[in-house]
């Protein structure tokens, strides 16, 4: 063989080497791709507290306030979840398991139960029975705190007034809730958007860290005081709001890995919505379905 045709050969061999190792890295990215786990966290208030008994509007187990959740359901269940967590303490899975069981048996009715007005049993336990899903699983943590503790230090009145912004925009629309003036779907659908909860997520987990050398009014049991530095006091409470959602975090990883769901759906309140798509974002094994792609008016 001459020592043209060689390094013929050997340039064609080269070639079919790089295109192998080229195809074999899209074919791998591609498995890896596939095998992420989608996540979609949907927000939600707490129905169960707009409740006043002194106006129906606010009464989800009013007939035209419970076609409004079965609009907002169908919205929902295209997604076809294959594991729906909630915003409930582990320690009380089991009572949401006899529940569950006993509503898909039809031996319950949910306006029936004590608190038959919650997210979980409105939205979670109809979304499941029509999936047929065998379990719903608990994934809240303790902690947390009310945000009114940052109440003084530098920079207190940048807080106290996209506090009251916040405060503002989300009245409107339950003032217009109240007054019959707004489904309860659009409500839904209005707390599930980037524009709002964004703006939840600022005043939580980014403008407290502008306060600093103050100190908390009135913090209840679950801020542990002995290890709170005044220097970064917003910081501090960033940092407790923070420690909770990872809590959060664990409880939904590890019960998708006991599960091997493919297609998770969290009902969680919307003040968690920012800070858990923050953090799963960074999670490499989820892929964060955008809950607009369902949520259609």
């Amino acid at each position: 063989m001459s020592n043209q045709s060689f390094q013929t050969l050997k340039i064609r061999m080269n070639v079919t080497f790089t295109f192998f190792i080229v195809l074999f890295s899209f074919v791998f990215t591609c498995s890896a791709q596939s095998q992420k786990t989608d996540i979609m966290i949907l927000g939600s208030d707490h129905l169960a507290q707009i409740y006043n008994s002194n106006n129906p509007n606010t009464d989800v187990l009013r007939p035209q306030r419970q076609k409004e959740i079965k609009e907002f359901i169908a919205s929902v269940i295209p997604y076809n979840p294959d594991l729906i967590l909630v915003e409930v303490l582990p320690e009380n899975q089991q009572k949401i398991d006899s529940l569950y069981a006993l509503y898909v048996s039809d031996k319950i009715k949910l306006e029936d139960l004590e608190d038959g007005r919650s997210e979980v049993y409105q939205l979670a336990f109809r979304m499941a029975k029509q999936l047929r899903l065998p379990k719903i699983y608990c994934v809240n943590a303790p902690g947390g705190t009310s945000q009114s503790i940052l109440d003084n230090g530098e920079n207190i009145n940048l807080y106290k007034d996209e506090g009251r912004a916040v405060r503002a925009m989300v009245m409107e629309k339950m003032k217009a809730l109240q007054e019959n003036k707004l489904s309860l779907k659009d409500y839904l659908f209005f707390i599930n958007q980037p524009a709002t909860y964004n703006k939840v997520y600022r005043l939580r987990y980014l403008t407290p860290s502008r306060v600093t050398n103050g100190t908390f009014k009135n913090p209840d049991a679950m801020v542990d005081t002995a290890f709170i530095n005044p220097t970064y006091i917003g910081a501090e409470l960033t940092s407790i709001f923070k420690n909770r959602d990872y809590k959060i975090y664990s409880n939904i990883v590890t019960s998708q890995m006991r599960t091997k769901a493919k297609r998770v759906l969290l009902i969680i309140g919307a003040a968690h919505i920012g800070s858990l798509k923050s953090i799963f974002r960074d999670d490499d094994e989820y892929n964060l379905v955008d809950t607009n792609k369902f949520l259609q008016k």
